[in-house]
């Protein structure tokens, strides 16, 4: 494989102008170029993480420098979550001539995913439901349940192929295929807690970090009371095709400087089994809009983007609504919405509904170049705005999840001779936000969520972009947490 790249790079190359300098006077790089680092990172919801990555350019003899002929990416490493990244990515505009290709096989096991329930602000947050604390005065032990409270184990699997033409100019038709392999449970306590940290029930709350294994979470009362249906609790196999049209006129992918980038298209996933009678089969709509403008040559940029993702016939999976759809695998992971991936600074997955929107406003600044060797850096800084709002919400049946509720309220608590025509308020109110009859407060559904922030950006040869982003969200509801620091590499958008 990497054989044929390079002869076909070297064809390439031949029909090629060689140059010095591109039109903003940058330094041309031409040839092979590697990146590698240790893949030591942070994300406020992942934890740190630890592996190797590398990025593999091929730039020919420079003609087309900033853009490259040929990216191979790949990546191995774990957090102290227990989130994994195993990851390769190919990506090239010239492969198949006149075509954009885009290649990507993902494993992503994840033993503590987040889970705050359906439709944001109409699921209450309670931070101390699992924020365990060293210091037994700064908890509330009748409060706390488990670290893993808000949590439920998700491995995915993913494998993309994606495909791009000229329809005329700056217009280009898409096409994918693609498959999501999603393997859901319970947390595994026991071997979150390990060996040296065994639950012992004897010992007072706040002098152990052990979860109980007794205690459920969020997702588990979710199952038990019906609202998530047993034929997606435990995950499925999801084949999908993709098409759409895209409107690119950037003057680069990584960091554009101007232009504008669309792209509207419908993803058709398809379900297996049980899933399949259940109508699980189902078909998305995606319209994204970024824009970059120009304030000073390329040093000074503007920097937008809009987009929403809908459900327009069957139904989609709880765990699949999680999943922003796009065209290119261009990162690990595409949450939707909350976290790193789409509003920095809100927990990932916060808001979990059929059919969202989302908009990300940067202001992104070059601030120092330099030349280390023969490779070109520079160091940039860009403070950004994130906001998102839920377009088609779950449709909660509040009687039947009230019943479910209180049934097994009255199971766990030993009540049953309680009058079950009276609910006890205060446990569902610790869920959900009710109105003033006692019903899921409907009216909170829409309400915006955001966050804001500042980035700073370290990239070498344009292409490979260190991230460090500060975000801190503005509602005590998406994040109680004043600051929340993620580690990537490249920009959002």
């Amino acid at each position: 494989m990497f054989a044929a790249l390079f002869a076909i790079s070297l064809q390439a190359a031949k029909k090629e102008k060689k140059q010095e300098v591109d039109s903003l006077g940058r330094k041309i790089k031409t040839g092979w170029n590697f990146g590698a680092l240790p893949s030591v990172a942070f994300d406020a919801d992942l934890g740190f993480q630890g592996g190797a990555l590398a990025n593999i350019y091929y730039y020919g003899d420079g003609s087309q420098y900033p853009e490259y002929i040929h990216s191979i990416y790949a990546e191995a490493a774990y957090t102290t979550k227990n989130y994994g990244i195993f990851r390769v990515n190919y990506d090239s505009k010239y492969l198949i001539p006149k075509h954009r290709l885009t290649l990507d096989a993902t494993y992503q096991p994840d033993a503590m995913c987040d889970f705050y329930g359906y439709n944001g602000y109409q699921t209450n947050y309670n931070q101390g439901y699992h924020k365990w604390k060293k210091d037994p005065n700064k908890m509330n032990p009748d409060e706390y349940q488990s670290r893993a409270f808000y949590k439920y184990k998700r491995d995915l699997f993913r494998f993309a192929a994606d495909i791009e033409g000229t329809v005329w100019k700056n217009i280009k038709w898409n096409a994918g295929v693609g498959v999501l392999g999603y393997m859901i449970d319970e947390c595994d306590i026991d071997m979150l807690n390990g060996k040296k940290n065994v639950f012992d029930p004897e010992l007072p709350l706040a002098d152990q970090k052990a979860m109980n294994e007794n205690v459920e979470g969020l997702y588990e009362k979710y199952v038990k009371w019906g609202i998530i249906d047993q034929n997606e609790a435990k995950g499925g196999w999801h084949p999908y095709l993709r098409a759409g049209l895209t409107y690119d006129s950037r003057d680069q992918r990584t960091c554009p400087t101007k232009g504008i980038y669309a792209d509207a298209f419908f993803t058709y996933t398809a379900a297996f089994g049980e899933q399949a009678k259940a109508g699980y089969n189902h078909l998305q709509f995606n319209f994204n809009f970024r824009h970059y403008v120009p304030i000073y040559r390329d040093r000074v940029t503007f920097a937008y983007r809009v987009g929403t993702q809908n459900n327009i016939a069957g139904s989609s999976p709880f765990y699949m609504n999680t999943y922003l759809n796009t065209l290119f695998i261009q990162r690990v992971m595409y949450e939707g919405l909350g976290g790193a991936n789409s509003l920095r600074g809100i927990m990932r997955n916060r808001i979990l509904a059929n059919g969202f929107a989302y908009a990300n406003v940067e202001l992104r600044t070059k601030v120092a170049k330099f030349d280390i060797g023969k490779q070109h850096f520079y160091i940039g800084l860009a403070p950004f705005f994130d906001l998102g709002i839920i377009t088609q919400p779950y449709e909660l049946d509040n009687e039947a999840i009230k019943k479910a509720h209180f049934e097994d309220y009255v199971k766990s608590n030993a009540m049953a001779l309680i009058d079950k025509e009276v609910a006890p308020t205060l446990p569902l109110d610790s869920y959900f936000k009710l109105d003033e009859n006692g019903d899921i407060d409907q009216s909170k559904v829409y309400v915006p969520h955001m966050a804001a922030g500042v980035g700073l950006k370290v990239a070498m040869n344009e292409n490979f972009v260190l991230s460090v982003d500060w975000a801190m969200a503005l509602n005590k509801q998406d994040n109680a947490k004043w600051a929340n620091f993620y580690i990537k590499m490249g920009y959002l958008f």
